[in-house]
C-alpha cells in the first residue's frame, strides 16, 4: 500500500527521537518514577517461568505487559503450544486468586458468573458465585462455546463488575483475563463477536518453537525426573505489588506529538480500503496503555514510538476485518496494519 508520507528504513531511524534506547547496557538515564521494585518483581516473574517454558519470550512479555497495562489477553494458537500451561504458570508465580473455566458448547452463563440459589433456613435466595470471580481468570479455549457464553463476559470484562437480579458485584482488584483457542477453522470452535474481542487488550499468535527450542524442550522433557511442572513455581509478586506497578504504569510520560502518533494509526485502519471494519477508539486507548506497559518493561518512565509500534499489532489485529476482496486474495489484518505502520509518519 503506497502512502506519500512512507519512509525508508534509514529516514525512520534519523526520525526517532534522540533519546537513551532501552536494550543498551551501556546507557544509563534517570527515571522521573522508581522503576527499580517493577523491574525486580518483572525479573523475578520471568526467572521462574523460564524454569518451565522454553522460548516465548514474546508472548510472556506481552502477558506481562497486559498486567501492567491491566488488560485481558486473548492467546491464539494450535494445541500444543504452551498456552494454557503459560497463563497457569504466570498465576503460580502471583499470589493472588486463580480460577480455571474450560469453555464448552453447553456451558451456561450462570456457570461462569454463579446463579441465585434458595436458602430454605434463611426463606430468601442468595448469590452463589461463579468462578470468574478471582483475581486471574484462565478461560481455556474459550471459542468452543456460542455467543450467548460470551456475552456473560462483556460486563465483567470492561467494568470489572457483575450485575445479577438488580445486584452489583464488583471483582476484586487485579482482574485479569487470559483466554486461549484454537484457530477458527477448527471444527467445533465459534468465531467470537466483534465486541468480546474488543475487550481484549491484546491478542497474542503463539508459534511454534524453533528447531533449537523444539530440541531444548524435548531434551528438557528426557531429562527432568519431577513431572509437575507447577510444583516448584513459587509466588514472587502480591496483589498488593501488582496494584502499585498497575498505578505506577498509568504515570509514565508520553508526549503529545505520540499521542498525535497513535491516533493517526487507529484513524488510518478506518479509512483504509482494504478494511471493512477499522478500530475504535478504544483501541487508541489499548495501544497507548500498552506502550506505557512496553516503556516500564524495558525499565524507562517515558514512552518512545518503538513501544507504540511493539504494541499496535497486538492492540489491532483482532480489532480490524478485512474487506471480502482482499480476504479472498490471502491478505490478513496484520500484514495490513504493517503497512500502515511503514506508511504512518513517525514524530521527530
Amino acid at each position: 500500500m503506497e502512502n506519500d508520507n512512507s519512509f525508508t528504513n534509514e529516514e525512520q531511524q534519523s526520525a526517532q527521537p534522540q533519546q537513551p534506547q532501552q536494550d543498551s547496557d551501556n546507557v544509563r538515564f534517570d527515571n522521573r518514577l522508581n522503576l527499580a521494585p517493577l523491574t525486580e518483581g518483572i525479573a523475578a516473574v520471568k526467572k521462574e517461568l523460564s524454569s518451565v517454558i522454553v522460548g516465548q519470550e514474546k508472548m510472556i512479555d506481552q502477558l506481562l505487559v497486559a498486567m501492567l497495562s491491566n488488560g485481558h489477553v486473548l492467546l491464539e494458537g494450535v494445541p500444543g503450544i504452551a498456552k494454557t500451561i503459560t497463563a497457569k504458570l504466570l498465576a503460580k508465580t502471583l499470589d493472588i486468586g486463580f480460577s480455571r473455566i474450560q469453555f464448552t458448547p453447553d456451558l451456561m452463563p450462570s456457570d461462569i458468573l454463579g446463579t441465585s440459589v434458595y436458602d430454605l433456613k434463611k426463606t430468601e435466595f442468595e448469590f452463589k458465585k461463579g468462578p470468574v470471580f478471582s483475581n486471574l481468570i484462565l478461560i481455556d479455549e474459550i471459542n468452543r462455546a456460542p455467543a450467548k457464553t460470551q456475552a456473560a463476559l462483556f460486563e465483567v470484562m470492561e467494568e470489572r463488575q457483575v450485575t445479577i437480579d438488580g445486584n452489583r458485584y464488583v471483582m476484586d482488584a487485579p482482574f485479569l483475563v487470559i483466554a486461549t483457542q484454537n484457530p477458527i477453522e477448527q471444527e467445533g470452535t465459534y468465531r467470537l463477536p466483534e465486541a468480546q474481542l474488543d475487550r481484549f487488550l491484546f491478542k497474542i499468535s503463539v508459534d511454534y518453537p524453533k528447531l533449537e527450542e523444539e530440541i531444548a524442550i524435548i531434551t528438557r522433557e528426557h531429562e527432568l525426573q519431577d513431572h509437575d511442572k507447577l510444583g516448584n513455581i513459587k509466588a514472587v509478586l502480591t496483589s498488593q505489588q501488582i496494584r502499585d506497578f498497575q498505578s505506577t504504569v498509568k504515570q509514565i510520560i508520553i508526549e503529545p506529538q505520540l499521542v498525535a502518533y497513535i491516533a493517526k494509526i487507529v484513524i488510518n485502519t478506518r479509512e483504509n480500503a482494504f478494511l471493512y471494519l477499522g478500530a475504535s477508539p478504544r483501541a487508541s486507548i489499548a495501544i497507548l496503555n500498552a506502550a506505557k506497559g512496553f516503556a516500564a518493561l524495558r525499565g524507562r518512565d517515558f514512552v518512545t514510538p518503538e513501544d507504540i509500534k511493539e504494541s499496535a499489532i497486538p492492540v489491532l489485529q483482532h480489532r480490524v476485518i478485512v474487506s471480502p476482496e482482499r480476504e479472498m486474495e490471502g491478505l490478513t489484518g496484520t500484514e495490513i496494519i504493517r503497512q500502515i505502520l511503514e506508511s504512518v509518519e513517525i514524530p521527530r
